[in-house]
């Protein structure tokens, strides 16, 4: 479901890739664009959302949060299996129903948080689990939607809503990854979106993590790491064609909890979770509906 950036640049050719799942058919708010990439991919096209929904086992989402939020209620009640896309939804209501339709109906789900599914993240991931005495952490991502080169640069949602609600859920899934779940936050902002989220994890370790979506393009970058009692240790920095890496791996798992029954450890469940700490950011911030742009 949806044809923007997202479906044309990474999930259609990663369901055209992937050897665990068939690709039905592609169905997008507007017919032209629906078509197109169907086409491209060498499936039906959709008009009606309850015709694809009937003919498949599982759904994939690409389009803005709060459209994915109305939608996935509707997919998991239909018995679907469900391969979120983050934010699950842009409010707390509208996650809570996500997670709460998944659980009544009994079906599996995936959040594509994408370093949870990166190769190199992974590793870096098990070594700090293996390893003790890690007190804390930092992620920055910065980067600019007005650059006309980033692929994102139309989307309404995100200059909206800026870098807390596009990159902030990656920043906290990562950190939870790193250092164990997130029990609280506190936010401050700066001038545009630029914010910084100060979590506590449930280990007791504090991580912060610095967001702005509209930062100068010479500034734009990503880096995470942690430290403690072995000192500093950096985040791999992901390598190049990651994301389509990440994409196909997300989809096995998602058809490996469908076989097992076993929920995946970033479900809707979690990807509320997300939304709740999100949404507590929000408040804190006081955005109001324009953020402060």
């Amino acid at each position: 479901m949806g044809t923007g950036p997202w479906a044309t640049r990474v999930q259609g050719p990663g369901f055209v890739a992937a050897d665990s799942v068939e690709l039905v058919g592609v169905w997008g708010r507007t017919t032209e664009r629906a078509t197109a990439l169907a086409d491209e991919l060498g499936v039906p096209a959709y008009d009606d959302l309850d015709g694809l929904i009937a003919d498949v086992d599982a759904v994939a989402f690409a389009v803005p949060p709060a459209v994915q939020a109305e939608l996935a209620v509707r997919a998991a009640r239909a018995g679907r299996h469900l391969l979120l896309d983050k934010p699950v939804a842009m409010d707390v209501v509208g996650a809570h129903a996500v997670r709460d339709a998944v659980a009544q109906a009994g079906v599996s789900s995936v959040v594509f948080f994408t370093d949870r599914f990166v190769p190199t993240a992974r590793e870096w991931f098990a070594h700090l689990a293996a390893t003790a005495g890690w007190r804390g952490g930092w992620l920055r991502w910065f980067s600019a939607l007005q650059d006309p080169d980033n692929p994102y640069a139309g989307s309404p949602w995100r200059h909206e809503h800026g870098a807390l609600w596009d990159t902030g859920p990656h920043a906290i899934s990562t950190l939870s990854a790193a250092l164990g779940p997130v029990v609280s936050v506190r936010a401050a902002g700066g001038a545009a979106d630029l914010v910084v989220l100060t979590l506590t994890h449930a280990s007791c370790a504090i991580s912060t993590a610095t967001l702005t979506a509209f930062a100068p393009v010479a500034a734009t970058g990503f880096e995470a790491a942690v430290w403690g009692e072995e000192g500093v240790l950096p985040m791999p920095p992901r390598p190049d064609g990651a994301a389509h890496v990440a994409f196909r791996t997300a989809v096995d798992e998602l058809v490996s909890s469908v076989a097992s029954g076993t929920p995946h450890p970033v479900d809707a469940a979690f990807g509320a979770h997300v939304v709740e700490l999100l949404a507590d950011a929000t408040a804190q911030l006081d955005l109001g509906p324009a953020g402060r742009r």
